[in-house]
């Protein structure tokens, strides 16, 4: 999805820092944690990544895959 938007996209695989998905196109940047199923991120993923240091161009969002929805919900922090 975002790379059909024009973003490069970079994945942490097995990630276990506090984003999965680092993206970028000229204009800005975005760091994203990526849950799937029930799960939604915890009160701890959520203060990392208000947390995370980052540039002013820079978002951070939390990408969730329902099951049996056929897009992301997403919520930017």
């Amino acid at each position: 999805l975002l790379e059909a938007s024009g973003f490069t996209v970079l994945r942490a695989a097995g990630s276990k820092g506090v984003a999965d998905l680092v993206c970028w196109d000229t204009t800005s940047i975005k760091f994203i944690s990526v849950k799937s199923g029930s799960r939604y991120a915890s009160t701890v993923e959520r203060e990392a990544l208000q947390l995370l240091p980052r540039p002013a161009n820079a978002s951070v969002e939390i990408w969730r895959f329902p099951d049996r929805c056929r897009g992301p919900l997403i919520e930017r922090l």
